[in-house]
């Protein structure tokens, strides 16, 4: 197999940018830890999103829950796991299986396993606080374009990895459209799962480690962890 698309290495560290419901997301990971040999598999999950994606049952948020993430966190991580859910049926795939690949992989050669990500609820709540009300109404408006015209301004295939330079045109528009939402999802974890990455690289020198990420995270990560080394 060629190498994946996006692939970023350094000394003694590979990461790999995928997409969340593309099967060839499933093939350049098992492609990695296969070729690549690593130590250490490092996931862009935390705890609690990796239970759920390993347990056959839906996790129910407790009121606490709520409370603590914010209503505009809770309802977006609701919208988001359903769309998610949906475009996963539709390409035959189901949302996070190069992750759950990737942990099953490390867990049947003994590797060490890494959740380098921040916590769900930390970043929900930071949306809840950050998401601005220029942002929704621009949010609502873009939905309701694509709704009407059925004509999106960037076209791709969601059963793919999406190419480089179309990862960063979709990252350049959100950005302009969607500042703080930019911020809170890339950004913000960005920023831990570097740090993470160079912790685990000064404490564990000498051994190899994947990062699977989503794609889109990988050179801003590549950057921030060169500035830590």
């Amino acid at each position: 197999m060629e190498q994946a698309l996006h692939s970023i290495q350094i000394p003694n560290l590979e990461i790999v940018g995928t997409s969340h419901i593309a099967r060839q997301s499933l093939q350049e990971v098992r492609y990695k830890i296969e070729n690549f040999k690593p130590e250490i598999v490092a996931l862009e999950l935390d705890r609690r999103r990796l239970a759920a994606l390993l347990s056959d049952q839906k996790q129910k948020p407790s009121l606490k829950d709520i409370k603590y993430v914010g209503f505009k966190g809770f309802l977006f991580n609701i919208i988001g796991a359903y769309f998610e859910k949906k475009l996963g049926k539709m390409v035959g795939v189901k949302p996070g299986s190069e992750m759950k690949l990737a942990y099953k992989l490390a867990v049947e050669k003994n590797l060490k396993i890494a959740l380098i990500d921040q916590k769900i609820e930390i970043t929900l709540r930071n949306f809840s606080r950050e998401f601005s009300w220029k942002e929704k109404f621009r949010l609502l408006y873009d939905i309701l374009k694509g709704v009407i015209t059925r004509k999106p301004e960037i076209f791709f295939d969601i059963s793919k990895v999406p190419s480089e330079h179309l990862i960063q045109q979709l990252i350049q528009k959100v950005k302009e459209r969607y500042p703080n939402f930019y911020k809170v999802l890339v950004e913000d974890r960005n920023i831990v799962m570097a740090n993470n990455l160079a912790h685990l690289l000064k404490v564990f020198p000498g051994q190899r480690i994947v990062a699977i990420v989503g794609a889109g995270h990988e050179k801003e990560l590549l950057e921030l962890i060169k500035q830590k080394l």
